[in-house]
């Protein structure tokens, strides 16, 4: 008896992949103050006591340069949950969780969030950095998907979709750069095979996030500079663009349509970063900045309500209704951000995973969908155990079918990690890491803190395309 993972509708799956928030800061330091840790700075002791010499006025010492901002653990976290929200979705496929965490709205809000603050730099060596931590690991994830597309008999060029010949071949450049929408074949194999037919769809499905997040990027210069001259209309602009193209009033069709579709429904998230780095949010009452979000929200559930889907209230199948509670949710999570640079209380034994998780963003947001297919074929041999035979045992393991799917994928997804992560680091200029979740080989988080609490003396060195 055998089980396939069964796509779950039509979509594509959601951040990660954005990068971390922290990555291009140094790790804060803790400087030693004068005198710290001996007699004040510039006296040494005497046998007797002697008067001093009188000497001239010491020039003032020079003022201390400002420290650079630590990463924010608070918005680390985020990016955590939203890439646990976005696996168990395209696994359970349970439409609810699209309202209660819109995964893909909080991850490009960090994204923007972090553009804003690196666009301090020249906006064109921005980009090329941008684009270079995306790719590498990219590549690596299309170099295994189409071989395995290949060798289970696809040939794009014979694809009446696309176009065959030379065309066929340019669409296949989308594999390497993101700008377009990678093509696949929507059945491939057969059904006793390892994976079931749809697995190309689930596996490339999750590069729509890609595409849009590479867009970003590239528009981000000129969204910046329109945000700063005209803030509200820039942070409204996407709203008004997805109540046009995201509710059929002017179609746009094919990718081209899907692409213009995603850029308005997460552009609002987007620049909604750039709000929260400039401060716009923070110059807001709370009391209204709270009550307009949960107006809009309320009318995107409202909007939802009369617009379901074939998956009911599965906000990634209503334009609008994703666009108006993904922008309320991110404004509501944003004000309210405490900008820590330690995770607090009973949170503090997460700081590995979410250190981790964010350190390996791309990395898990490409790999999570196949390797949820890749748990069916391991958890199948369990039907061929000897005690699996009785009716009961066989019911018990179908019942719990899925739950063993949710807890098996995470370790493949470590293994993900350690095979392939390293090429992140590879794309972001930094030594190889296995496993980067903040502890260093000696046994010292990377901010300075020895596991037993104590702090440093000297300063630290610095699915079916579902969406999420």
């Amino acid at each position: 008896m055998t089980h396939g993972y069964q796509p779950m509708g039509q979509g594509a799956s959601g951040p990660g992949a954005p990068e971390p928030s922290w990555q291009n800061d140094p790790a804060w330091r803790t400087e030693p103050y004068p005198g710290a840790y001996g007699h004040p700075a510039g006296l040494e002791p005497t046998a007797t006591a002697v008067a001093p010499e009188p000497t001239e006025p010491a020039a003032p010492a020079p003022a201390a340069a400002p420290k650079k901002p630590g990463r924010d653990r608070y918005l680390d976290l985020l990016r955590s949950i939203a890439l646990v929200r976005v696996v168990a979705y395209h696994l359970f496929g349970w439409a609810w969780l699209t309202v209660l965490f819109p995964s893909m709205g909080v991850m490009f809000a960090l994204a923007g969030s972090l553009m804003a603050r690196s666009l301090n730099r020249p906006a064109w060596g921005v980009i090329k950095s941008r684009v270079r931590r995306l790719l590498p690991p990219l590549w690596v994830f299309s170099a295994v998907v189409l071989s395995m597309m290949f060798l289970g008999g696809w040939n794009p060029t014979k694809d009446p979709d696309l176009g065959g010949g030379f065309q066929a071949v340019l669409h296949l450049f989308n594999y390497l750069v993101p700008v377009g929408a990678p093509p696949f074949p929507w059945q491939i194999g057969s059904k006793s095979g390892l994976l079931e037919q749809t697995w190309a769809v689930q596996a490339a499905g999750v590069l729509w996030y890609l595409r849009a997040y590479l867009w970003f990027v590239v528009a981000s210069p000129l969204l910046l500079w329109a945000f700063r001259r005209a803030p509200w209309p820039t942070l409204l602009a996407p709203l008004a663009l997805t109540a046009v193209v995201g509710t059929g009033v002017v179609k746009i069709p094919g990718e081209t349509g899907n692409a213009v579709s995603d850029f308005a429904v997460y552009g609002g998230c987007w620049v909604l970063g750039f709000a929260h780095h400039e401060g716009l949010l923070a110059r807001i009452p709370r009391y209204v900045a709270v009550s307009g979000a949960s107006l809009v929200m309320a009318f995107g559930l409202w909007w939802a309500s009369g617009h379901l889907g074939p998956d009911g209230w599965d906000l990634n199948d209503i334009p609008l209704a994703q666009a108006t509670w993904s922008f309320g949710f991110v404004v509501i999570l944003l004000l309210y951000s405490p900008s820590w640079q330690e995770l607090p209380g009973r949170l503090a034994r997460w700081d590995k995973l979410v250190t981790l998780s964010n350190n390996r963003a791309v990395t898990i947001y490409l790999w999570h969908n196949l390797l949820i297919m890749a748990t069916v074929p391991i958890l199948d041999q369990l039907y061929n155990l000897p005690f699996m035979e009785s009716e009961r045992a066989s019911a018990a393991l179908d019942s719990t079918y899925m739950i063993w799917m949710f807890f098996l994928v995470w370790p493949l997804i470590g293994l993900a990690v350690v095979s392939v992560g390293w090429v992140e680091d590879i794309a972001a200029k930094r030594s190889p890491r296995l496993w980067p979740n903040g502890t260093k080989k000696n046994g010292t988080k990377k901010n300075g803190t020895k596991k037993n609490g104590t702090k440093k003396k000297a300063a630290a060195s610095g699915g079916g395309r579902r969406r999420g």
